[in-house]
């Protein structure tokens, strides 16, 4: 009959006991080279960013997350921007950064609002809050390869003196953004989705006071590189490159509005928007009644100065011929546009044309945007 081997059972247990803790000694000590590494990263990305005169700080930072995860933590963060003129100064209440040991090239943030946006040396102008607030980075901040940013009850607000005004509120907001061809340090080509749901801004227009839906892909080409830079130096940088945005997909829907379209944009030699849209609407003349499209028309340059040529011919002919162009708008974009189908609705499609800023639907002026440099 076999019997067990006393001396072997004696030593099984010390050698597995040892083995544990080997394990766990190992574990440790690639959880604090890791957390070193990440400590290395975090330094030379400030550093990278000071070189364009973005300045980031924290009250105090912390890392943490043993044994599974890399959490930094940076209490009341600043970031300064230098480079702008009047200098800007952001700060917020906190932000979280955690990694997985067994994948750190994926970078998960929390961010604590509220976050506030002033001059340097002066109170906030602006202040943004959230209920959620997050972010998720792949590859590293230095050489990134795809961004997400996400917030959930986001506002955000103008201060004036002791007043704040709306500007932005919104359910939900998602940007996602990816390399999409070249690279970090050769001329990269970037993939942009965003997403808003239940999203007003009255102060900004009348007619964006009602919640809209949006969803927009697009494509960024031009850029040389990831280089610190203003931003007003990289859309020149675009601009000189003959760059564009391709806008591959957009679905708007504002109550019984809805839009879709696609086209690309580019910028002038002053920084301005020129480029063409395609769209179609359905609901237009809710839309042309919400912008207010008639007394725009009926106040135009064109419509002045033939008014003002009949009021020589006849005076009051001007303003009769004025009230018949806002009244027959409606009719004349239908006869200029396609008339087609959208979801199942009537529909119109047409362009949205952007000439040195100024946008224009179909021949309707609806607004100007501002240059970028």
């Amino acid at each position: 009959m076999a019997t067990s081997n006393p001396r072997r059972s004696n030593w099984r247990y010390p050698l597995l006991l040892i083995l544990v803790v080997l394990l766990a000694a190992g574990w440790s000590g690639l959880w604090y080279y890791a957390a070193g590494q990440a400590q290395q990263t975090i330094e030379g990305w400030r550093a990278r960013e000071a070189a364009g005169g973005r300045v980031y700080a924290c009250a105090s930072q912390t890392v943490g997350g043993y044994p599974f995860r890399i959490e930094v933590e940076c209490e009341r963060p600043s970031a300064q921007f230098r480079a702008i003129q009047p200098a800007l100064e952001l700060k917020t209440a906190g932000v979280l950064v955690a990694a997985q040991i067994y994948q750190p090239n994926l970078l998960i943030a929390e961010f604590k609002g509220p976050l506030t946006v002033a001059e340097a040396g002066q109170p906030p102008s602006l202040i943004a809050n959230w209920t959620l607030g997050r972010s998720s980075v792949r590859g590293t901040p230095i050489s990134p390869e795809r961004v997400s940013l996400e917030f959930d009850g986001a506002v955000l607000e103008r201060v004036n003196s002791s007043n704040r005004d709306v500007l932005l509120r919104a359910q939900h907001i998602e940007l996602h953004g990816r390399l999409a061809e070249g690279s970090v340090r050769d001329n990269p080509v970037i993939e942009v989705a965003l997403r808003v749901d239940a999203a007003s801004a009255p102060v900004i227009h009348p007619a964006a006071a009602d919640a809209i839906d949006a969803d927009v892909a697009a494509r960024l080409r031009g850029l040389h590189d990831f280089a610190p830079k203003p931003w007003a130096a990289r859309f020149r940088e675009i601009q000189a490159a003959g760059g564009r945005i391709d806008i591959t997909q957009a679905r708007v829907r504002q109550g019984d509005i809805l839009a879709v379209g696609s086209g690309s944009l580019a910028l002038n030699a002053s920084g301005r928007l020129e480029g063409q849209l395609r769209v179609t609407v359905a609901g237009l003349d809710i839309f042309l009644e919400k912008i207010g499209a008639q007394r725009i028309v009926q106040n135009s340059p064109a419509v002045d100065r033939l008014a003002g040529a009949l009021d020589r011919l006849s005076p009051g002919l001007g303003q009769a011929a004025r009230q018949q162009a806002g009244a027959n708008l409606s009719a004349g974009i239908n006869m200029l546009g396609e008339q087609t189908t959208l979801e199942g609705r009537r529909a119109i499609t047409l362009p949205l044309r952007f000439t040195d800023g100024a946008a224009f639907l179909g021949p309707i002026p609806i607004g100007n945007t501002p240059a970028l440099f």
